[in-house]
């Protein structure tokens, strides 16, 4: 008994072995190919703490409360978010679906079968019955394959790092529908404010065309004048127009992201500039930061997928082995199945090896190995594609600072500008031309401050994006994070 017992423990201790391999490769992350920090633009940090800004939530982040109302709207009506969403239920489904071949699949069952023979192919000779009979009823066990090779261990495991790519895909959709409502919602006031340049400005041009108008009547100013000063005006109304138009696009746009139509109780808006969102931008960042990059992880959770992939690959080389079982009653007569005497157990193991496949099983490894120098290439792509925007907007923090302090003293400038050149005119030093160049030189640089106080936003919601946004209020998933996800969902998972 005990020798007999030795060779059954020795194989199921050699299966539980096999069961338990892994013919995929060792997963190592590749190293970052950049620097170890972004480019440092002394003139765009005004702060030294990093931890600080790590630690930024949407509401630090961006400070208008109007802003932040259309934000919180998007995140609940987006339909692109939504779509994302249901990807990433997809995803988590299709998995469940891959994980369950490892497992065996029982099921009840029942059949019956009645067959008539001639009389030459009874085996009881002619004399006996001529329809033979047989039922049967019991617990099946459906082509259950031992994954000696891990096979299927190695096909969940590409399924789950699917699936947590599907899921960072969608954070990564979270961060761009905040990134876009912030920008279509700094497009649209930047319109609303040249709205106003453009009305205060058609107040003061048709002002100075009905003095212009005034001196004409009574012969004191040419024709010339009159005509550059209706010229000035008409200009601003066609300019306002366009600004109108401009404005009710950005509001479309805005609706659009937003999922639902624009609430009439909004917050009140802060005013329009560089305070609406946050001003401490340190020094120094660390490239590290991008790993927390949803797109990024996004990546490696496609790396691993594919190394696992070629685990599968790999294990196809070897033999297959698949059991089929039934455990219950059988019977010639369906009124006497079920009984102690009638019970009946049945099981069926297959072996299947490949020795001829025309090359597929080799060039199915081929192509998974291929896959997954692709997915090496796109993962330190998506790396550096990252660090060239971050850079860029770091260096565009560098500039839009001053770009702004020199647009006000231009703006200053040219009001003064105007202002003398209207009293020159007025007693009759200059003609209208120059307070016509005066106007237009104002004009001009007031419509250039409001486009360069848009662009400074813009690129502070392209630094938070290329960032990974999110901080604080929405968290980037950690690696600690991943792996207590993995092991929940996916305990196989060494």
């Amino acid at each position: 008994m005990t020798h007999s017992f030795l060779p059954r423990l020795s194989a199921l201790a050699l299966a539980l072995t096999l069961a338990g391999c892994s013919l995929a490769p060792k997963y190592e992350r590749p190293a970052l190919p950049i620097q170890a920090e972004f480019p440092s633009y002394s003139k765009a940090a005004v702060s030294d703490s990093q931890d600080d800004f790590e630690q930024l939530g949407l509401q630090e982040f961006f400070k208008d409360p109007q802003l932040q109302a259309l934000i919180a709207l998007a995140l609940d009506h987006n339909r692109d978010l939504r779509i994302a969403v249901d990807r990433v239920e997809e995803a988590r489904a299709q998995f469940g679906i891959t994980r369950a071949d490892q497992f065996p699949s029982i099921g009840a069952g029942a059949n019956g079968q009645v067959t008539r023979y001639p009389e030459n192919m009874r085996t009881q000779g002619p004399d006996s019955p001529s329809v033979s009979k047989s039922f049967q009823l019991g617990v099946g066990l459906t082509s259950f394959e031992l994954d000696f090779f891990g096979r299927l261990r190695n096909l969940s495991e590409a399924a789950f790092q699917q699936y947590l790519s599907t899921e960072q895909a969608q954070r990564a959709v979270r961060i761009n529908v905040v990134a876009q409502v912030a920008e279509a919602y700094f497009k649209l006031r930047s319109a609303q404010e040249l709205q106003r340049l453009m009305v205060n400005t058609e107040k003061s041009r048709a002002e100075t065309f009905r003095l212009v108008q005034r001196s004409f009547d009574v012969g004191t100013t040419s024709e010339l004048d009159l005509n550059q000063a209706r010229l000035q005006l008409e200009t601003v109304r066609a300019d306002r127009e366009q600004a109108r138009r401009n404005e009710l696009r950005a509001e479309n746009a805005l609706t659009l992201l937003i999922g639902t139509e624009l609430p009439a109780d909004l917050p009140q808006a802060a005013t329009f500039g560089p305070t609406q969102l946050v001003q401490q931008i340190p020094t120094g960042l660390a490239s590290e930061l991008l790993e927390r990059r949803p797109d990024i992880i996004a990546a490696e959770h496609a790396l691993k997928a594919a190394k696992a992939n070629i685990g599968a690959a790999r294990a196809a080389f070897f033999p297959r082995i698949s059991l089929t079982g039934l455990l219950g009653f059988a019977s010639p007569s369906l009124s006497s199945l079920v009984g102690s005497s009638h019970r009946f157990w049945q099981y069926s193991p297959e072996i299947t090896m490949p020795i001829f496949t025309g090359g597929s099983v080799r060039s199915a490894l081929a192509v998974a190995e291929a896959r997954d120098n692709i997915a090496v290439a796109q993962y330190e792509q998506s790396i550096q594609n990252a660090f060239a925007e971050v850079a860029d907007a770091l260096a565009g923090e560098a500039t839009y600072a001053e770009q702004l302090q020199a647009v006000a003293k231009m703006i200053k400038s040219a009001q003064r500008s105007t202002d003398l050149a209207t009293l020159r005119y007025e007693t009759g030093i200059d003609s209208f031309l120059q307070v016509q160049t005066a106007e237009v030189n104002l004009y001009s640089a007031q419509q250039v401050g409001i486009q360069v106080g848009l662009e400074s936003l813009l690129n502070r919601i392209e630094l938070y994006k290329a960032l990974g946004g999110g901080w604080g209020i929405d968290p980037l998933v950690s690696d600690q994070n991943n792996s207590s996800t993995q092991e929940r969902l996916n305990p196989a998972t060494e």
